[in-house]
Order: structure tokens, then C-alpha cells, then sequence
């Protein structure tokens, strides 16, 4: 049986890779702490030069390969961050690395991986498939595997996060982790129970993939569907992490979809940062449930900052829909000259911007005269937007607000 790392083997990891990879920023955000209630800490992994943590657990594993299993390259199967990381220091050691990537991966992390001198194969449908795949290149061809998470090299690289947060802020009690196959928890939750046994460890898995949740606890959740976190989306974790976390964690807590892009879009406004879904899962517990944190000084990590820009920007204009800022309205008129210009009007004296209009006369339950004008706006404020609504029903108008939930 495998055995976990030790908190030497992670004090080991960091003397290793100390110097080619970022000692990332440990903040307190003011601002997120007033919110929450509690003293919160941030841990910018994001900065680092591929956008995420897995650099550490990836160099720790690479620097450890003898002369031969060098030459005979390494092999991974990822879609994402650690692709990237073992692709870049691979190439930084003249290590041969091979990548497979499921068939649908983007184009960009295809080429952002490939750019790092990887040898991309694109293979499957979906990640296992992908690690099917790597796993049989990798007993035919004899290259190394490297492990995205069930690792145990991999998990002390992951540990030395812990070591930096608690240098940073000794007096830390409680770490919100996020959680997919659990490499991350596994070595920080080892490293942060060694300089502290007390301090409380809360994991966090989106609300979709609850898989980690139901290895240790054994319940059975439905399991799949799109989410935002796609770097925790994991249907099966880890063996050895499982039993990592069986005996670590406080609790494995879930995150709705919407808490999700909540913390990416404050995350964006406050921090001015750009987290991706998974780095963002730690806060966005937090945000979701604020009274179990008050009082407290807790942490999370950021753990990734790779997000589609145009994915980001949906985010962030949902985020000023369900704010209020944003709305779209279907007003229903009498389709008559005039009609337009009086709906205009009040829009003009509530201050509210207009983006766009849009006209429905033929597919409305409406009766044959009347129209519905669908107008999309932007407001100062949500107060702005309650203004128009409440300026157009009193001059007769039947007024419909859209809705993201």
C-alpha cells in the first residue's frame, strides 16, 4: 500500500523547488472579511507562471527521476493545469513529455501546452478516457507517469503551500481547501496538521462532483453535469487521497453553481484578480455560508487563475444581472406610434441606460394590437433599475423582469 508523505518529505519538497516556482502573495482581504465576518486570509496561487499551484507537485515529482526514467521521458493525462506545469518543467529539465488531452480539449490549452514543447495526443471523450490512454503509452512505451494528484511525491509538492501560508500567518485556525481528485488538501492537510494539529480543515467541492465527499463519508449523490469548476470536477478521486482525507478533514462542504461565479466576479471587482471556478470554490464556501466562518481567521487558496476570457466575461455580466445593475425587461405595449417613445421616457428619468431593444409582435400571447418590447438596460444601481420598473407600471405599463434562477 502506498504510504503518504511525511511533513519532512514536504519541507524536503520546498528546499527543492524553491527557486523555480513563485512564492506566491499571502493576503488579508479587508474587504472580504467586513462580508464574511471573519479575519480572511488569501493565497495567491494563481500568479504562478502557469496560472496554478500544480506547478509545485509536478517540479517535486520531475526532480526526483533518476538519470534513466529522465531519458525515457514522461507522460500525463490532463485538460488543464497540470498539463501545463509538467509540460513547462519538463522542458526547463530537458525532460521528453507527452500529453493527453480528451479530444474536446479548447484549442488554447491545446496550444498553451504544446507551446511549452509537449507532445499533445489527442485521444477520448472525456478525462478517463484520456488516462486510459496515457497509462497504456505509458507501460508501451516505458515513459513515466506522472499522476495529477495520487502521487506521493506530487501530494508533498502540494504540501508546501501549507508550509508558506502558516510562515506567513502562524496563528491561522482553519484552511477552506478545494477539492477534486484531493492531491492539494492531501499534502497541505498534512504539512498544516504537523505545524498545527488544531487548526481546522474544511475541503470544498462544487456542488456537481460531490466525489471526494461520498468516498469518506459513503453517501451517494448524483454526479455530473457542467460547472464552472471544472478543475475539481472529478468523478473519481483518489485511492490514496481518499484515505488521506478519511483521517484529515473537518468536513467536505459543497458550493452551488451561483456561489461559484459569485466569488470568481468579486474575486475580479475586489481582488482584482482573475480566479478560475476551482480557485475560487474556498471563497465561495465561505460567501455561501458566512456565519460558519465568523469570528474566525481562515484562509483559502486561489489555487488556479486559467479561465476562458470569454467565460469570464459571461460571469461577470451574470454577476451584475443578479446584483441588479443589469436586467431585461418585457414590457407589454399597445403597438401604436408613441408606444416606443413613452416606454423610452422613463427609462430617460430613472437614469437607466438602454442597451438594446427588441420588438415581439408575432410570437406573444398577446392580443393582435399589442406588441411586447423587450428592452435590455444598465443601471447605476439596483435602485435605479426598481425606479424604472416601478415609473413604468404606473403609466400603465404590464412589466416582466427576466431571470438567471
Amino acid at each position: 500500500m502506498t504510504q503518504p508523505p511525511t511533513i519532512d518529505d514536504i519541507r524536503a519538497a520546498a528546499q527543492r523547488i524553491e527557486g523555480a516556482v513563485i512564492h506566491t502573495p499571502m493576503l488579508m482581504s479587508r474587504t472580504f472579511s467586513e462580508i464574511i465576518g471573519a479575519e480572511v486570509w488569501l493565497k495567491f496561487e494563481n500568479l504562478q507562471f502557469t496560472g496554478a499551484y500544480k506547478e509545485r507537485g509536478a517540479l517535486n515529482k520531475l526532480l526526483q527521476l533518476t538519470d534513466d526514467e529522465r531519458a525515457r521521458g514522461v507522460i500525463a493525462a490532463s485538460a488543464g493545469n497540470h498539463a501545463q506545469a509538467v509540460a513547462y518543467h519538463g522542458k526547463r529539465l530537458g525532460i521528453p513529455v507527452t500529453i493527453v488531452m480528451p479530444s474536446a480539449t479548447p484549442t488554447v490549452k491545446v496550444s498553451q501546452t504544446a507551446g511549452h514543447g509537449a507532445r499533445v495526443i489527442l485521444d477520448g471523450a472525456m478525462f478517463d478516457d484520456a488516462h486510459a490512454k496515457a497509462c497504456e503509452l505509458a507501460a508501451k512505451d516505458g515513459h513515466v507517469f506522472v499522476h495529477p494528484f495520487d502521487d506521493p511525491q506530487v501530494i508533498a509538492g502540494q504540501g508546501t503551500i501549507a508550509l508558506e501560508m502558516l510562515e506567513a500567518v502562524p496563528d491561522l485556525d482553519t484552511l477552506v481547501i478545494p477539492v477534486g481528485g484531493g492531491g492539494l488538501m492531501s499534502g497541505m492537510g498534512i504539512a498544516a496538521r504537523a505545524l498545527k494539529p488544531d487548526i481546522g480543515l474544511i475541503g470544498v467541492e462544487a456542488e456537481l462532483y460531490p466525489s471526494m465527499k461520498c468516498a469518506i463519508e459513503g453517501c451517494n449523490l448524483p454526479l455530473g453535469g457542467d460547472t464552472l469548476a471544472e478543475g475539481i470536477a472529478v468523478k473519481q478521486p483518489g485511492e490514496l487521497t481518499s484515505r488521506i482525507l478519511g483521517e484529515l478533514v473537518e468536513e467536505i462542504a459543497l458550493v452551488a453553481e451561483r456561489d461559484i461565479e459569485r466569488a470568481v466576479a468579486m474575486l475580479v471587482a475586489i481582488e482584482k484578480s482573475v480566479v478560475e471556478g476551482a480557485g475560487a470554490a474556498g471563497l465561495a464556501a465561505m460567501l455561501g455560508d458566512p456565519k460558519r466562518f465568523a469570528g474566525r481567521k481562515v484562509a483559502t487558496v486561489l489555487c488556479g487563475g486559467n479561465i476562458d476570457t470569454h467565460l469570464l466575461a459571461n460571469v461577470l455580466v451574470r454577476d451584475l444581472v443578479r446584483s441588479g445593475r443589469i436586467a431585461r425587461l418585457r414590457i407589454a405595449a399597445q403597438d401604436r406610434p408613441g408606444a416606443l417613445a413613452a416606454i423610452t421616457a422613463k427609462f430617460e428619468a430613472a437614469g437607466v441606460n438602454i442597451i438594446e431593444i427588441n420588438h415581439s409582435r408575432i410570437f406573444t400571447r398577446l392580443p393582435a394590437k399589442d406588441t411586447v418590447i423587450e428592452v435590455e438596460s444598465e443601471a447605476r444601481d439596483p435602485r435605479a433599475m426598481e425606479d424604472v420598473i416601478e415609473r413604468l407600471e404606473s403609466a400603465g405599463f404590464h412589466v416582466e423582469r427576466a431571470s438567471l434562477d
